[in-house]
């Protein structure tokens, strides 16, 4: 019996889907719920699983085919074995039906990845290396019994690019005064992630009137509180205890006090929410993407803190789903972690504000007339100017500033 797989139904604003990499090829054995093929999306990967177990028939569409809701992806024969002709995919009519298979491969397609069939690959990692085109025997897995892990594939890369940056630095001066012969150039498509995040950069710009108010954070205090109960506060709650937690609470407390920061624009109206949906940008393989936290007023320190490690270990992985990407009426980004001293975050539309956050240094400040050493942070909020007013700006980062160098004000709501 013959079950079609289809497009799974996308979300209301996602029009359409790339075919990324297939997993399995026609003829091969599948389980029910096996994987079949990753669909790229502006925002996630979607894993499309087969509905029943038997062999792969055929595939109806290739990768980098853009599809979209319920096409056809393939058909599986239900309850069939993958060894015998019956289940051997047809020889295409214009090729001779005793042409060498290997000779064939080599003659039409690019060579494929060397992926060791006894190296078990999670999906997420399989689709790395297939989109890198890695030899994984390279790769030294340190997951149990050596299994590969996304961060070994990620210290491998790290490795090359360092490597090849010695190597371009050796030959350097041989190249002085002569020909350079190793001039290359390579171009790959982007991901429809990276062309979604250009898309809406373009956008943020081209239709908001951002500008950007700037302050700077004593930390002293959270500081020494997080010092004094980090160690309870993990036992107790099995997560550690960061700054992210401080600053998205501090966000809140200063949402509430400015609404129009919390707020957006659609058309001529100004859209007022009434609760607090806090982004978190994270760092994925893909690029940049931003979950959400929902209800952040209701959340405690240990939820956020938790809810943000969720986060990152699914941003790493590719398994955000879109409920998780979508929404959100403010947004904070930490640029802090990746050495950053001050930027101009970006709007996330149709989001009104952001606040960037930035690495923390022991300087120099007066303090109580007199000159001391504090761990200082340059704090930024970018903001739509058509309806955000430079003084409710700057007074909405001066209460995250309150907050910060006084964390009882949060437990206070003052």
């Amino acid at each position: 019996m013959s079950t079609e797989v289809r497009v799974p139904t996308l979300p209301e604003s996602v029009s359409d889907a790339t075919v990324l990499t297939w997993h399995k090829q026609p003829g091969e054995a599948v389980a029910r719920d096996e994987n079949l093929v990753d669909l790229e999306t502006d925002k996630v990967v979607l894993e499309v699983p087969s509905p029943v177990a038997g062999v792969l028939a055929e595939t109806k569409v290739d990768e980098g085919a853009v599809v979209t809701a319920d096409e056809l992806l393939a058909v599986v024969q239900a309850g069939a074995a993958a060894s015998g002709p019956a289940t051997e995919p047809p020889t295409p009519p214009d090729k001779p039906a005793d042409a060498p298979a290997a000779a064939d491969a080599q003659a039409t397609t690019e060579p494929e990845p060397d992926i060791d069939s006894e190296q078990v690959l999670t999906p997420a990692v399989r689709r790395l290396v297939k989109e890198l085109s890695i030899d994984v025997s390279k790769i030294k897995g340190t997951g149990k019994n050596g299994r590969i892990l996304k961060s070994d594939v990620m210290a491998f890369l790290d490795q090359q690019s360092t490597e090849d940056d010695a190597d371009l630095r050796a030959a350097a001066p041989a190249s002085i005064g002569g020909t350079v012969e190793a001039r290359q150039e390579r171009r790959v498509p982007m991901t429809r992630l990276r062309a979604r995040i250009a898309e809406r950069l373009l956008e943020a710009q081209a239709n908001a009137a951002i500008l950007t108010t700037f302050n700077e954070v004593d930390l002293k205090a959270a500081m020494d509180l997080r010092a004094k109960h980090k160690d309870a506060f993990e036992k107790t709650h099995d997560v550690r205890l960061g700054f992210m937690s401080f600053f998205v609470k501090a966000a809140v407390e200063a949402l509430k006090k400015f609404p129009v920061v919390n707020a957006s624009v659609d058309g001529n109206d100004i859209v007022y929410h009434n609760y607090f949906d806090i982004g978190v940008a994270v760092g994925s393989p893909r690029g940049l993407v931003v979950p959400i936290l929902r209800d952040v007023d209701q959340m405690s320190f240990a939820d956020v803190e938790s809810t943000i490690r969720t986060f990152g270990q699914k941003a790493q992985e590719g398994t955000l789903s879109y409920d998780e990407l979508s929404g959100g009426t403010f947004t904070v980004s930490n640029g802090g972690v990746f050495g950053s001293m001050l930027s101009t975050p970006i709007l996330n539309p149709p989001q009104s504000a952001i606040l960037g956050m930035h690495n923390i240094v022991e300087r120099p400040v007066v303090v109580d007339g007199e000159i001391v050493i504090r761990p200082m942070m340059y704090l930024a909020v970018s903001y739509d100017h058509r309806i955000i007013d430079g003084r409710e700006a700057v007074q909405f980062l001066v209460t995250i500033k309150q907050c910060m160098e006084d964390p009882a004000r949060m437990l206070l709501s003052i």
